[in-house]
Parts: structure tokens; C-alpha cells; sequence
């Protein structure tokens, strides 16, 4: 009598480990098939033919690509329970210490302006 429910258990385990293995499958043959697809493409373009216009579009669009990967990672940190907030507090303490280090006196505060001026006469000009 004990051993019927843990047989229907394994039966229903074992389908879905099937259909999470087809699925990834599928996902992986697919993802597969648009990747080549892009490379195709990207292959048949001129880049030497490109302008600012066009370089500047493709930039964009590699900061756009970027950006939402960035945005799934974050997501799937925030998913976990105690990860965002030990993130945070080591955020805090990072700036903490660089604070002490760094703007506990006067001196300090100067040379930690005249390199942000410096960084900005060398980038700006």
C-alpha cells in the first residue's frame, strides 16, 4: 500500500524531468538556429561602408543588448532572499571606507578634488 504513491511520484517526477529536457532541448536548438541566422547576416554586411550614422546605431544597440542583460542578472539576484540586502551593506560598507580613507581631512578632500579635476580637464579637455 505504501509503495503505490511514491510509484505515482517517480511517474510524475520522471515526466517532468522529460519535458524540462525537451524544453531546454528545443530552447537550445532554437536559440542555436537565431544565432547562426544573426551571424549570417552580420557577415554579409560591409562594415567599411558603415558611417558615424551607422556605427553610432549598432553602438546603441550593443548598449541596449547590455543593458537587459544586466537587467536578468539583477533580476535573478533579487530573486534570492538574503542576496540584495547583503549586496547593499557591502555597498555601505565599501563607501564607508573609502570615505574614511579619503575625507576624513582636509588634504584629503583636496587631493581627492584636484584628481576629479584632473580626470576631467584630461577627458573633457
Amino acid at each position: 500500500m505504501s509503495d503505490s504513491p511514491t510509484d505515482v511520484q517517480d511517474q510524475g517526477t520522471e515526466a517532468a524531468v522529460e519535458h524540462h529536457s525537451d524544453a531546454t532541448t528545443h530552447f537550445s536548438e532554437r536559440y542555436s538556429d537565431v544565432l547562426s541566422k544573426v551571424n549570417e547576416t552580420l557577415d554579409q554586411v560591409d562594415w567599411d561602408q558603415m558611417g558615424k550614422l551607422g556605427k553610432a546605431a549598432g553602438i546603441i544597440l550593443a548598449v541596449c543588448v547590455v543593458q537587459v542583460l544586466i537587467k536578468g542578472v539583477l533580476d535573478t539576484i533579487n530573486l534570492l532572499p538574503i542576496l540584495p540586502g547583503l549586496l547593499e551593506l557591502l555597498g555601505l560598507v565599501i563607501v564607508g571606507q573609502w570615505s574614511w580613507k579619503n575625507l576624513t581631512t582636509s588634504e584629503k578632500r583636496n587631493d581627492v578634488v584636484n584628481n576629479l579635476q584632473n580626470l576631467r580637464k584630461e577627458y573633457l579637455g
